[in-house]
């Protein structure tokens, strides 16, 4: 299937040029993806789907445009193409407009990053309703269960690339998903709610879905007796579930287009020292079995690792060719892939044991930070933090400031980084965090 599918994004490159067009970009791909849901002791949902799309970039004399077709028919796709470049060349110039240099292709790494396992592709749609079923007990092991959710998907993916300046590859990956929700019944009408997940590139490391189940019970039970937590300036330590937030609102405006176009605080300040020397941020493409691995980005930019921030020095941002050029910035790959936090010493369990007093925030409610300021505000749900460790629920406060002060104010990174993310980050602990509650 992979050279099928480079055979058509080829084909579709050669005849944008038989066209006219000056440069050509085009993908070919396949997915797969089913679902199940179980909702207290029923399957209420299933779902599968497949779909094969290509999507073409042509460039002629700095004009610019992008076409999809979910046709791949030889004789049609020529006709797509075609008109493709025609309705390009109608398009007024763009002098920014480029295909991406191609010594930036060279160098790309020959690993197997392990992101495929065939037999999650081969998962039958009874092994599905097994594993949710399994989740779904578990989370009605308690009499004041109101309800119970559980979610099983997985999914798989081919696809292949290829331009016009010298550019071939493809990839491939699988994916699957656990999940469980629980809501119990508390005091008055309160309905707390608890959630628990898992995923993996490889099924052979799933969590056991009964295990999920029971977490996400665990969750929902903690949630008894949430009270509306004081008014405070305290310490912060946030769960690595919620922690990859964090960072990528963080880094979020740390790209070429958001600098150009003057909505990045990170703008003029690569070099600089900007957060806690605790902090060091890595984006690693090769990263085994990562869900954010890849051996090249969406302009064929063969993938290396490269420091974010490093000692709490900024010392790169993601530049594409398009905004690279407008921004004057050397390009380097304009997205993500896992972006990983250098780990502490320290897990969870020893942290709170430690801390004394503060806020454990098991996750956010909403909220926005400002690009260009990094001003933020979120809501809060967790824990108060005692010298017994995990103490009372709190919800429905707010936790305000500027991201780049709240890094400052790092004092601790963990060494328990929350694996199913392409966001890998332990937990993390900040001084004077101001919470808004009663």
């Amino acid at each position: 299937m992979g050279d099928e599918l480079l055979a058509r994004a080829q084909q579709a490159v050669a005849d944008a040029q038989k066209a006219g067009a000056s440069g050509a970009w085009a993908r070919a791909s396949t997915s797969r993806a089913s679902e199940l849901v179980v909702r207290d002791g029923k399957v209420e949902k299933v779902q599968a789907a497949t779909s094969r799309s290509l999507s073409l970039q042509v460039y002629a004399d700095h004009r610019f445009s992008t076409h999809s077709t979910t046709d791949l028919a030889p004789e049609r796709l020529a006709r797509f193409v075609a008109d493709a470049v025609a309705m390009t060349k109608l398009l007024p110039e763009d002098p920014f407009r480029a295909m991406p240099d191609p010594a930036l292709f060279a160098g790309r790494s020959p690993a197997d990053l392990g992101l495929v396992d065939a037999s999650i592709d081969a998962i039958t749609p009874a092994s599905r309703e097994e594993w949710a079923r399994a989740m779904e007990a578990a989370c009605h092991g308690d009499p004041r269960v109101l309800s119970a959710t559980a979610y099983v998907s997985d999914d798989t993916e081919q696809g292949a690339a290829a331009s016009s300046n010298g550019f071939t590859g493809q990839w491939a990956g699988t994916a699957a998903w656990l999940s469980a929700e629980v809501t119990v019944k508390d005091e008055g009408d309160k309905r707390p709610e608890g959630g628990h997940y898992m995923g993996a590139r490889r099924r052979d490391a799933l969590l056991d879905p009964a295990g999920i189940g029971k977490t996400a019970l665990e969750k929902a039970l903690a949630r008894l007796g949430s009270t509306k937590g004081a008014t405070a300036k305290t310490t912060m330590v946030v769960d690595p579930q919620a922690a990859g937030q964090l960072i990528n609102r963080l880094l979020a405006p740390n790209n070429a287009s958001a600098i150009f176009q003057g909505r990045s605080f990170w703008a003029g300040k690569l070099g600089q020292k900007v957060v806690s020397p605790l902090l060091t941020i890595t984006d690693e493409p090769l990263l085994a079995g990562g869900f954010g691995s890849r051996l090249f980005d969406g302009e064929g930019i063969a993938a290396k690792p490269r420091d974010l921030v490093r000692n709490g020095v900024l010392a790169a941002h993601y530049v594409d060719t398009y905004y690279g050029r407008k921004a004057d910035l050397p390009v380097n790959g304009g997205s993500p892939s896992n972006r990983v936090v250098k780990l502490g010493k320290r897990d969870l369990a020893a942290i709170l044991k430690g801390t004394g007093s503060g806020i454990y925030v098991t996750s956010w409610l909403g909220g926005n930070a400002d690009a260009t300021t990094l001003d933020f505000s979120l809501g809060v749900r967790g824990h108060v933090i005692d010298k017994a460790g995990v103490g009372a629920p709190v919800g429905e406060m707010n936790v305000t400031g500027n991201l780049a002060t709240l890094f400052a104010a790092l004092v601790e990174v963990g060494n328990d980084p929350w694996a199913p993310s392409s966001i890998l980050v332990p937990t993390l602990v900040f001084e004077g965090v101001q919470f808004s509650g009663v």
